[in-house]
């Protein structure tokens, strides 16, 4: 098994200062694994003992047992990327632009499960679904609609979730509300943003826990997160956001299955609730004769007054 497979494997298992190693290794695999221990140790936030002893974990003797599984790897991976293009132009001549462009969009999907480990994932539901004191959820220049989203969801759901556009600015004061109990959802996509870790390391000071969804390169404002949820986001042109719906998605899912009946007692409190102005088509249905068609389109037969007034001439009288 790949280095990097073993490590993704054994999330669960690690503790939180291994996990920093782990997430380092991930986010820049495996070129990360190629600096020298103390190097590693210095980008994770951690100690060099902290990566002996994650090497020692996966089965692996020695850190240079351990770069040189690596070196192994890039050397059988190296022969891959011709055949891998070659493949895929024969692909998109045969297959055409649209489904080629929908097959990669799968792909980023379905890379999920290599991307969240599922011990993280599970840790996210778990914590949601317990119902924390307070929830706040923020996002990005363009992960703040994803942002919005999630909160919109979840607050369906479980209560006190709150979407906070400006955490430390102009909604300080619901920021504030987090201590401990609370947990804060932070979104942050390459290009990462200062916000995103200011706002994960004031939350993390306040007591809360910090759950932090981000892309494969892994946000700065992951090196304290308590959770943190990769997501695959490769695209033509842009960075596709397909992984990161389909991650909130699943995420939501998995909390209303977690919450049990106190989950659809809040589904239904809301559905009573909210007040939504819906618009409906008009019946079109030949099955309907045209009575039940005005009934239903609430329209009424009204005759509309006759004008027999023959028009004027108002031109000038020679």
């Amino acid at each position: 098994m790949p280095v990097d497979d073993e490590i993704f494997a054994r999330m669960g298992e690690l503790s939180p200062a291994e996990k920093k190693v782990a997430r380092a290794l991930l986010s820049s695999y495996p070129s990360a694994g190629l600096q020298s221990a103390a190097a590693l140790a210095k980008s994770a936030g951690t100690s060099t003992p902290t990566v002996l002893r994650l090497v020692t974990r996966l089965g692996i003797g020695s850190y240079p047992d351990f770069q040189r599984r690596l070196r192994e790897e890039i050397t059988h991976r190296m022969s891959a990327p011709v055949l891998r293009t070659e493949q895929g132009r024969d692909a998109h001549a045969e297959s055409g632009l649209f489904p080629d462009a929908i097959a990669g969009k799968v792909a980023l999907v379905e890379a999920l499960a290599q991307s969240v480990p599922p011990s993280e994932f599970e840790n996210a539901v778990q914590l949601l679904a317990a119902r924390p004191r307070q929830v706040t959820v923020s996002g990005g220049y363009f992960t703040r609609y994803f942002a919005m989203l999630l909160a919109t969801q979840l607050d369906q759901v479980i209560p006190n979730v709150d979407y906070v556009r400006e955490p430390l600015e102009h909604d300080v004061g619901r920021f504030l509300r987090l201590t401990t109990g609370a947990a804060a959802i932070i979104l942050d996509f390459r290009r990462y943003e200062l916000s995103a870790k200011q706002t994960a390391d004031a939350a993390k000071s306040q007591g809360a826990t910090v759950i932090v969804i981000t892309d494969q390169g892994l946000s700065p404002a992951a090196e304290h997160a308590d959770i943190v949820l990769p997501v695959t986001v490769d695209g033509i042109p842009f960075d596709s956001s397909v992984g990161l719906l389909a991650l909130i998605e699943a995420l939501v899912e998995g909390v209303v299955l977690a919450s049990g009946e106190r989950g659809i007692a809040r589904m239904k409190q809301w559905e009573d609730t909210v007040r939504i102005a819906r618009a409906y088509k008009s019946p079109t249905s030949p099955e309907l004769d045209d009575e039940e068609t005005q009934g239903v389109a609430g329209t009424q037969d009204v005759t509309e007054p006759q004008d027999n007034t023959e028009p004027q001439d108002n031109t000038d009288q020679q």
